[in-house]
């Protein structure tokens, strides 16, 4: 039997483009309790922010300069669909509405409970609870 190689074993980081990196990096650590992973100055107007669900967590989320990649490859701009997961969809969705976080309706599909969320810029994400 041919041995498989295991080319990606996790998601490593996803990027966002953000208009404002500090208003991004206010919503993601007050608003939805992520925490800062990594910090470092990319010159006098851009930074990279890494913000991620916790300490634990190998997957994270890099704030970066919509600006900065619209001068770089204005292709990449466009928002990429993001999907995240929890075990209490009802506490998340009363969370996130108290915290001022826009939210649409609560979605119940045969594979699990979901709603959208927006951050700051009016990105949209999706939050799942699976069955």
């Amino acid at each position: 039997m041919k041995k498989v190689i295991l080319l990606i074993n996790k998601v490593g980081k996803i990027t966002v483009y953000v208009e404002d990196q500090e208003q991004a990096k206010e919503f993601w650590l007050q608003k939805l309790g992520f925490v800062l992973k990594f910090e470092q100055q990319m010159g006098p107007n851009a930074a990279w922010i890494e913000v991620g669900p916790s300490d634990n967590e190998f997957t994270t989320i890099v704030l970066y300069s919509k600006a900065a990649m619209e001068k770089q490859q204005p292709s990449k701009v466009a928002h990429p669909t993001i999907l995240f997961s929890t075990t209490d969809i009802e506490s998340a969705y009363e969370k996130m509405k108290q915290n001022e976080v826009k939210v649409g309706d609560m979605l119940k599909m045969p594979f699990g409970t979901m709603f959208k969320f927006y951050d700051q810029d009016g990105n949209e994400y999706l939050l799942r609870e699976d069955k």
